[in-house]
């Protein structure tokens, strides 16, 4: 008599989240040597767990898995077959054959959307090569342009100095720096200079001054979406002084 093996243990499926059922199933697939097909996942899945009380709900969620891998292009279709048909992608293949993959994955995922403009090529294409030491220093650089630029100050101020000055809160009736917004309260002035002065001493400085060795993608992307929303801050800067 056949036994069916479930592409993903029952307990699995029944308490592990979406994304993480979606690994176990693209290890699975990853075992066969033919193309995949839904229809058929599905159908030895209900074999597999017929004697499983809850066994729509085991299928759901291995329909869910198999979606999921599809919205995250793991999975694709396969030209030379009917649309039925699908094949691990290329995507699916590195990750399939490398688990510790899972966080540069993760970290792409974190950039898909846009980011601003000055980050888009230079930053996102070493991002997207695994340089991020160079994506995170660009990103700060970015952030360092935008200030010198949107304020007006001489080049010869950079990094933490520039922050500073750009940003000095208003004081006692004394104007502050060209980007501090005289609208905000005191703190919040304050907290500007300081987020914006912290952002290069702790990520633009010592890039500049030493190998840094940046080897977590998720970090790297979070640096990389900070860089953004400073730029975003810088652009409402500008805004105010029209």
């Amino acid at each position: 008599m056949y036994t069916y093996e479930p592409p993903v243990p029952a307990d699995q499926l029944r308490n592990l989240p979406t994304r993480d059922a979606a690994l176990l199933l693209l290890q699975n697939l990853a075992q066969g040597s033919g193309d995949h097909q839904y229809d058929g996942l599905i159908g030895g899945a209900r074999m597999a767990f017929q004697s499983e009380r809850d066994l729509e709900l085991l299928t759901n969620r291995l329909s869910d898995a198999w979606c999921w891998l599809e919205a995250h292009a793991l999975l694709s279709r396969v030209p030379r077959q009917s649309a039925n048909f699908r094949q691990l992608s290329r995507d699916g293949r590195e990750l399939a054959a490398d688990p510790k993959g899972l966080a540069r994955f993760e970290a792409r995922t974190r950039l898909a959307g846009p980011l601003h403009p000055a980050l888009e090529k230079t930053v996102r294409t070493n991002f997207d090569l695994g340089d991020y030491e160079t994506a995170c220093f660009a990103a700060m650089k970015a952030v360092e342009v935008a200030v010198r630029d949107a304020s007006g100050l001489d080049n010869s101020l950079v990094g933490v100095p520039l922050m500073r000055r750009a940003f000095q809160p208003h004081q006692n009736g004394k104007p502050g720096g060209p980007l501090a917004d005289a609208g905000a309260e005191g703190g919040e002035q304050d907290a500007e200079s300081a987020l914006f002065a912290g952002a290069m001493g702790r990520y633009k400085n010592p890039s500049s001054h030493r190998t840094v060795d940046f080897d977590d993608p998720i970090e790297a992307a979070q640096i990389i979406q900070f860089a953004d929303l400073l730029l975003r801050q810088v652009d409402r800067a500008k805004d105010r002084g029209r």
